[in-house]
């Protein structure tokens, strides 16, 4: 969707910093009625800029997790292998994120586990278990410095 104002610009802010805001308060922020914030944010999903709205939980108010990021690299890089690796990745909760990237590895995972052991029981089903994995990195986040999904708009 190609075709976005800068009223849809504004009110896309104001959502990525807390979607809980009501449209009155939107509206009155961006210079549009309520109705008119409505219809926009209606549009704005129906057409998939807003893929999902979500509570962001703190690790730490839970019970505290560990956060690593994995780079993944295949035997092979086929399509068929990629796309059961995609999907595979899809499947675990414990899989944040998951992107297909250039260079040194194929896919980079951010994974949040509860426990060393839990990391390694994902490790096996996802890449240890798998002769298609060549190699795997872990990274363990020591502090988490930034978090967030928010899109420069």
């Amino acid at each position: 969707m190609a075709d976005l104002d800068e009223f849809d610009r504004k009110i896309l802010r104001l959502l990525q910093d807390g979607n809980r805001m009501k449209t009155e308060a939107i509206g009155e922020e961006v210079g549009l009625s309520a109705t008119a914030v409505q219809r926009r944010i209606k549009r704005l999903r129906d057409a998939k800029v807003i893929r999902s709205e979500m509570a962001v939980i703190d690790a730490e108010a839970v019970g505290g997790m560990i956060r690593t990021v994995v780079g993944v690299a295949l035997e092979r890089g086929q399509t068929d292998v990629m796309d059961t690796f995609k999907r595979k990745a899809r499947r675990e909760p414990e899989v944040q994120q998951c992107y297909w990237v250039t260079g040194e590895y194929d896919f980079v995972l951010v994974v949040v586990v509860r426990s060393t052991a839990d990391y390694e029981a994902l490790a096996r089903r996802l890449f240890v278990d798998d002769p298609n994995i060549r190699r795997f990195d872990t990274f363990v986040a020591m502090e988490t410095v930034k978090l967030g999904l928010q899109i420069p708009l």
